[in-house]
């Protein structure tokens, strides 16, 4: 038994889940839907105020897939009962990060402005401090989506090794190497 797909999903208040006949969870919230079809062999039930994702057998795909769907419905009702959030950090000389409505608008070093069109599942907001490094925060109720977006968003700029510019996520450690040395003889 998967550790992670035996332990039941509570429900919190104002929260709705509905399971229909073809496999198909639906969840409902204060902050939006979101669906997720479910593999043949899964099975999803309600059990009170709690969701309990069983396995008919011990066959390798079931075994795999049981733990996932479990993370996968539980990320969905947390999704839509508080958001998830991302940050990211712009640092380098002259980086530059601007929301216009759903487009940012990165200066990343290059000859061109980059322009990235937000779904409009994510709520994007960005503070920028005259000598600072500017802050990306990204919020929505799909964290597939969210950790989609903050990673394209990421493989603009990625942070390089030497001296830590590019984007990065503000909990992220970036190994800093030392450069190279004189050889003085």
């Amino acid at each position: 038994m998967s550790r992670i797909g035996k332990l039941p999903i509570a429900i919190p208040k104002g929260v709705t889940i509905a399971i229909s006949d073809d496999n198909i969870v639906t969840v409902n919230g204060k902050h939006g839907q979101l669906t997720q079809r479910i593999t043949e062999g899964i099975k999803v039930e309600i059990e009170g105020s709690n969701v309990v994702v069983t396995r008919p057998g011990d066959a390798p795909n079931q075994r795999a897939a049981h733990g996932l769907y479990r993370s996968l419905i539980n990320n969905m009702i947390i999704g839509v009962s508080e958001m998830f959030s991302k940050k990211m950090e712009v640092i380098g000389v002259g980086y530059r990060a601007t929301a216009n409505g759903q487009i940012l608008e990165l200066a990343l070093g290059y000859s061109h402005p980059i322009l990235m069109q937000m779904p409009p599942e994510v709520k994007m907001s960005v503070e920028q401090e005259k000598r600072t490094n500017a802050f990306i925060t990204l919020q929505s109720h799909d964290f597939q989506l969210l950790g989609h977006v903050a990673a394209k968003i990421r493989s603009f700029r990625r942070p390089e090794p030497y001296k830590g510019k590019g984007i990065r996520f503000v909990d992220e450690v970036v190994r800093i190497k030392e450069g190279k040395k004189s050889g003085d003889k």
